[in-house]
């Protein structure tokens, strides 16, 4: 069983106390987003929707916790909708791969297409925050499939007109993912390795899947309070070193 780290989070987080959906729990950085959000004092109550139980809920769920449970994603959004109280943020760190899609067409059906219309779904019921896991490179016009899939996704949500939304752009996610990716574990590997060398060797192009995850929550709290740098106020977009930032401030 995931144990959730307990943390010490800034007083400006306890202003507004907070409810908060979250799809794609159970994946490496969802499941941090997950533990993170238990873990504040901020967060009252935490609602997941995902295909299977997130391991922190398996055996005594937290109190604070709910979760919605099911292999058809088309009953996703309706599930959203018919959250009581309405979620005043909601987060999106759901995504799939090319192979487990069984090509990239599918690929983009499932992560573009679920990820729209979640947030569809979000906004109508009166979501104000909308938090999303990208990736770096993210964009509309890429000749990247990927990339260009991904740059869609920010544009298409950012096109819905939530008050706020927070974008994450993180480089490669350092962690342990349950599924095999041979490629990106080695990549992942000299990640690692150049971080025990020096942080600064590693900082810039990869983030722990932990620190993605807080970071995720302390912007996605700061945002609901308009606690945002200027010229964010409707969209605010974190890199690499922004992520290190509020990552770090979230696990303090």
């Amino acid at each position: 069983m995931t144990k959730c780290i307990s943390r010490h989070f800034p007083p400006a987080q306890l202003h507004n106390m907070s409810n908060v959906a979250l799809v794609g729990a159970t994946g490496m950085v969802g499941s941090h987003i997950l533990n993170s959000l238990i873990a504040n004092p901020a967060v009252t109550r935490v609602d997941t929707i995902s295909r299977r139980t997130p391991p922190v809920a398996s055996g005594s769920p937290p109190a604070k916790l709910t979760n919605f449970v099911s292999t058809d994603t088309t009953t996703w959004a309706s599930q959203l909708s018919s959250l009581s109280p309405t979620p005043s943020i909601f987060i999106s760190a759901f995504a799939t791969t090319k192979a487990a899609a069984g090509g990239f067409e599918n690929q983009y059906k499932i992560e573009h297409g679920l990820n729209v219309e979640l947030a569809k779904a979000a906004r109508e019921a009166g979501s104000k925050v909308y938090v999303l896991i990208s990736s770096s490179g993210a964009n509309k016009d890429s000749n990247i499939a990927y990339t260009r899939m991904k740059g869609e996704i920010e544009e298409d949500i950012k096109a819905l007109g939530f008050e706020r939304m927070v974008i994450l752009r993180p480089g490669l996610i350092a962690g342990t993912r349950e599924e095999s990716r041979p490629l990106e574990a080695g990549i992942r590997f000299i990640a690692n390795w150049a971080g025990k060398v020096h942080s600064g060797l590693k900082d810039g192009w990869a983030q722990e899947a932990s620190v993605i995850g807080n970071a995720a929550v302390v912007a996605g709290l700061k945002a609901l309070e308009g606690d945002v740098p200027a010229g964010s106020e409707k969209v605010w977009t974190l890199f690499g070193s922004d992520i290190m930032q509020y990552g770090k401030e979230g696990s303090q």
